[in-house]
């Protein structure tokens, strides 16, 4: 097999570029994994913050609902 420069220095050229090239992506990554970390915990503040809203509202309609069900018993209704 015979000896191509061209060839050589295409495939050293694209070696040293992907080696200069990902020493400057690497802080582009950080901060795109930084920012949907940071998304992630935003989606699981506001998640939790709904599902205690939305456990309060069944709570307030479960009383609700059996203080309604003890007034019919005594013979009282409520609207």
């Amino acid at each position: 097999m015979r000896f191509h420069l061209p060839s050589f220095l295409l495939g050293y050229t694209a070696g040293a570029g992907s080696v200069l090239l990902s020493r400057h992506l690497r802080p582009l990554l950080v901060e795109v994994a930084a920012a949907a970390y940071r998304f992630g915990d935003l989606v699981v503040a506001r998640t939790a913050i709904k599902q205690e809203d939305l456990e309060d509202l069944l709570a307030e309609a479960k009383a609700r609902a059996r203080r309604a069900a003890g007034g019919r018993a005594n013979g009282h209704a409520q609207a």
